[in-house]
C-alpha cells in the first residue's frame, strides 16, 4: 500500500450520481481517487475512448487503455462498479494480481443482464470470480451474484443517505392537501410509472393527490402523451436537480412510491425514510428487507385497486404515520448513513491491500 493516501482506480460510469457521490466521499476520507468512464459526464475522470460503432464492444476494446492508466497511476486497488461493464474490464485489464480488485454491484448487473444472452452472463461471471471482494447494497443482490458465483468475500453494504441530510427532515407530519406524491424513478420500463399513473388516476381527478416524476428517461415522450388527458397541475415533472436540492425537493412530499418490476435496496427509499415520507412500494425481494408493514406499505405487482387502497389508507391515519417515520429514521441512522458505509468498505479495502502485500 502506498505510503501517503490509497490510491483507488475507480472505473464507473461518470454520468451517475451514485459515482460521483461516492469518488467525492473517498476524497473525502483521504484517498486519491481516478475515475476512468467510458461515459462522458460532469465529473471530472479520464476518458476512456469508445471504439468502434458496436456498444457492446467498448469496455473490451477500453482494457488496453486501462491496462495503461494502471501502469501510470499504480493503484493500490480498482473498484469497478457495475459487474458486466467496468468489473468484467477491470478483470481483464489487471496483470498485477496484487492489485486486489473490490467490485461494486448497481443491482440490474447480476439481477438483469447475465439473461440478456449467454456473453452477458460470460462477463458477469467473469468480474465476480476474478474480484477479491464484493459489496452489494441487499442480501438479496448478492444472492443472485452467489447463484453465478461461489463468492468467499463479500459484504452487505447499502448506499445511504448522507448525515448532514437529516436535517432536511420535515419538522411536521402534517399531510400536504391534496396529498404531494414522489415517485423519482426515471422514465423506463423496469420501473412502471405508467403503472403508478393508470392506478391513481381515479384519485388524481378526485383531487386528492398530486404526482411528481422525473422529467428523464427513455420513455418520457410516451408518458407526456398519457398525461395530457389529467386535470392540469395534477402531475409534476421535474428536471435534474443537484444533490442537496434534490433532498430538500423530496422532503416537501409526503408519500414515496415505486412501482419498480426489478431492484435492490433502493437507494430513493432509503433516503424517503429517512427524510421522514410514508414509503410505498411493489413487493418485490430487494425491497423487502427495507419495507414491511411497520416500515411502510407493500401492494402486489400490478395490482392497481390495492395500490389506490395503500394511499386511501394513508389518507384516512388519524395518527399521520408518526411512529412508522420515526422508526424508519432511526433504522437509517443505525444501518444506512452514507459517509460510515463509505468508511466500511474503505475499511475492507485496507485489510484487502494489507493482506495483499504480506
Amino acid at each position: 500500500m502506498s505510503t501517503a493516501r490509497l490510491r483507488v482506480l475507480l472505473l464507473a460510469d461518470s454520468v451517475a450520481f451514485h459515482t460521483e457521490r461516492f469518488a467525492s466521499e473517498l476524497r473525502r476520507q483521504g484517498c486519491r481517487v481516478l475515475v476512468a468512464s467510458l461515459e462522458r459526464g460532469r465529473l471530472h475522470h479520464f476518458h476512456l475512448k469508445r471504439r468502434g460503432p458496436i456498444r457492446a464492444l467498448h469496455y473490451l476494446l477500453a482494457v488496453r487503455q486501462v491496462r495503461q492508466l494502471i501502469d501510470r497511476f499504480r493503484p493500490d486497488i480498482i473498484n469497478p462498479h457495475f459487474a458486466s461493464g467496468y468489473g468484467f474490464v477491470a478483470a481483464l485489464a489487471r496483470a498485477d494480481r496484487s492489485i486486489p480488485i473490490a467490485l461494486n454491484l448497481w443491482g440490474s448487473d447480476v439481477l438483469i443482464v447475465p439473461r440478456k444472452s449467454f456473453l452477458h452472463r460470460y462477463k458477469t461471471v467473469r468480474a465476480l470470480r476474478d474480484a477479491d471482494f464484493v459489496a452489494g447494497d441487499s442480501e438479496y443482490l448478492l444472492s443472485a451474484a452467489r447463484r453465478l458465483v461461489a463468492l468467499e468475500n463479500y459484504s452487505v453494504i447499502p448506499w445511504g443517505i448522507e448525515r448532514a441530510a437529516l436535517k432536511l427532515r420535515k419538522t411536521t407530519y402534517r399531510y400536504s392537501k391534496p396529498l404531494r406524491v414522489i415517485i423519482p424513478r426515471s422514465h423506463e420500463q423496469v420501473y412502471n410509472n405508467s403503472f403508478i399513473l393508470r392506478a391513481l388516476t381515479p384519485m388524481l381527478r378526485d383531487d386528492r393527490l398530486r404526482l411528481t416524476f422525473p422529467a428523464f428517461g427513455s420513455l418520457v415522450g410516451k408518458f407526456c402523451r398519457e398525461i395530457d388527458a389529467l386535470p392540469e397541475h395534477s402531475v409534476h415533472l421535474y428536471e435534474k436537480k443537484a444533490r442537496a436540492e434534490f433532498l430538500g425537493f423530496m422532503a416537501e412530499h409526503d408519500v414515496y412510491l415505486s412501482a419498480a418490476r426489478s431492484d435492490s435496496s433502493p437507494a430513493s427509499l432509503i433516503e424517503a425514510m429517512a427524510l421522514g415520507l410514508v414509503p410505498v412500494a411493489a413487493d418485490i425481494p430487494g425491497v423487502r428487507e427495507w419495507l414491511d408493514r411497520d416500515s411502510g406499505y407493500l401492494y402486489r405487482e400490478e395490482d392497481e385497486q390495492g395500490l389506490r387502497d395503500i394511499i386511501g389508507q394513508i389518507l384516512s391515519r388519524e395518527d399521520l404515520c408518526e411512529q412508522l417515520r420515526r422508526s424508519n429514521l432511526e433504522a437509517v441512522r443505525q444501518r444506512a448513513i452514507f459517509e460510515d458505509n463509505v468508511g466500511e468498505q474503505l475499511r475492507i479495502m485496507r485489510r484487502m491491500i494489507q493482506w495483499g502485500r504480506r
